[in-house]
């Protein structure tokens, strides 16, 4: 008589356990689409707006002052807000900072196109800025807590969603707006709707951060390996923190050299404006699939030091061929930059993998990108004072080569296989 109790007794643990890894299952997809979705969104604030910036201008009466600080604002936000970040993450977990870093995007994003004055057209430009750096800080803690054994293919697959979203708001932004009569403001609005498509994901990721931070901190003190509280490593005081910073701040700027000044050296080499604008892409374009290749490649070496010095290589030969003779060859030129800029998922990578936990990542991720970013605000603006002052790309050039030594080296520290503690 008491068989079939004892029978479904036994089963009831088997089906608990099923149930678990469905759950799982369930969960590490959801993790996969709310990084994507995220990582989509992390670059249109920036690049829906230069094809439509004179039609802003003209609107909003802004000057080109304010216009060129634009450049600027965004490596400056990135920096300060993103400081923030692991205080944030310790109080409501990395996936609820992550949320309302979407939500800060969504609605920053949908406002500030239908402003008419330049100082709130900033601020929602500010507010949507802010929500991209908390972002950019914590998904590499999110990778390395939600897929440890994954950190490489995962950060590369978010990387190709980061460019891909980067390329298609530079490219598609116009035509929206001429699919609503050529206004730029629904053209530059339209892309407040994949932001908000974005949140629902994250809602649901951070219910489950928390139910994970409240079953860890059964068994650890503090739940310090969900909120990074509880373990105190002093990243400042890291020689690999400071490679990974540097290397992070040096290939930035690297990066907005190129897109602020890549179209225009093709362009004074007698080049056409199509043209420039077709090489430019192919830097751009590159970095989709690059991006996750070398990721997942990165990921599964222990040392990263040689991808760093061989990215590095190819950044010389670009800006070299650019120096010395930009319409020889310029397909090479963009192929080769286009390569070198596949340092910043390498950047990422790194980061994911020098931390040897959560609350380690966090603190490392917000030191490197911080320092970092700042670091890299002074490069594209001595670029246009050395152009301006030497009226050609020979100075201007040879300094950004020489900013690629120092990239190297840091590089290859920061690629070591040691931990940033």
């Amino acid at each position: 008589m008491t068989a079939p109790k004892d029978d479904a007794a036994r089963r009831s643990p088997a089906k608990r356990r099923r149930g678990r890894v469905r759950s799982a299952a369930w969960t590490r997809r959801l993790a996969v689409a709310a990084l994507v979705l995220a990582a989509l969104n992390l670059r249109p604030v920036v690049t829906s707006l230069g094809p439509v910036l004179e039609e802003a201008r003209a609107a909003l009466g802004m000057s080109a002052t304010v216009a060129g600080l634009l450049t600027s604002v965004p490596a400056v936000c990135f920096a300060l807000v993103g400081s923030v970040a692991p205080r944030l993450a310790r109080r409501h977990g990395p996936d609820g900072v992550v949320l309302a870093g979407m939500a800060a995007v969504a609605l920053g994003l949908a406002l500030r196109p239908f402003v008419g004055s330049t100082p709130v057209f900033l601020a929602l430009s500010g507010l949507a800025l802010a929500g991209i750096a908390v972002a950019n800080v914590l998904l590499p803690v999110v990778v390395k807590q939600r897929f440890p054994d994954r950190v490489g293919t995962m950060t590369g697959l978010y990387s190709m969603a980061l460019n891909l979203g980067a390329s298609a708001a530079a490219a598609v932004t116009v035509p929206l707006a001429g699919a609503f009569g050529g206004d730029w403001r629904a053209g530059l609005g339209a892309w407040a709707v994949l932001a908000a498509v974005a949140v629902p994901p994250w809602v649901a990721l951070a219910r489950d951060g928390r139910r994970r931070a409240e079953q860890q901190a059964g068994q650890q003190a503090g739940g310090d390996a969900a909120t990074g509280a509880g373990t105190h490593v002093r990243v400042a005081r890291s020689p690999t923190a400071w490679a990974l910073a540097v290397f992070f701040g040096l290939q930035a700027t690297s990066a907005y050299v190129i897109m602020g000044w890549l179209p225009q050296v093709f362009r004074d080499a007698g080049l056409s404006a199509e043209t420039a604008g077709l090489l430019f892409a192919v830097t751009s374009v590159l970095g989709v699939p690059l991006s996750f290749v070398l990721a997942a490649v990165a990921g599964r070496l222990r040392n990263q030091s040689g991808m760093a010095v061989l990215l590095g290589v190819f950044g010389l030969a670009g800006y070299a061929g650019l120096w010395a003779a930009p319409a020889a060859a310029p397909w090479l030129w963009a192929v080769l930059l286009g390569v070198a800029n596949c340092s910043f998922p390498l950047a990422l990578t790194m980061i994911g993998m020098r931390g040897r936990d959560g609350a380690t990542v966090i603190r490392l991720s917000a030191f490197a990108q911080s320092v970092g970013y700042l670091l890299s605000v002074p490069g594209p603006i001595l670029v246009g004072a050395l152009y301006q002052h030497t009226g050609g790309w020979r100075g201007p050039l040879a300094f950004v080569v020489c900013l690629m030594v120092p990239q190297i080296a840091a590089g290859y520290f920061a690629g070591r296989d040691r931990q940033a503690a």
